[in-house]
């Protein structure tokens, strides 16, 4: 669902995930009809790079109980 949000509106994805100065960017790149492109991959590799660090803290947290 996340994905769906940041191709049609990548502003509010980045909001989303707690990054208001970098949605509020965004929102002024996708204003421009060139300017959406760029702002959508940047909202998706923020959100890759949101859910790679989620896996990486339960990998950190089992291998410490372990």
């Amino acid at each position: 669902m996340r994905y769906v949000i940041a191709f049609f509106f990548p502003w509010l994805s980045l909001i989303l995930q707690g990054k208001l100065l970098s949605g509020i960017i965004c929102l002024i790149l996708q204003i421009t009809l060139i300017g959406w492109i760029p702002a959508f991959i940047w909202a998706a590799t923020s959100l890759n790079r949101m859910y790679a660090d989620r896996r990486n803290r339960a990998v950190i947290r089992a291998m410490r109980r372990a």
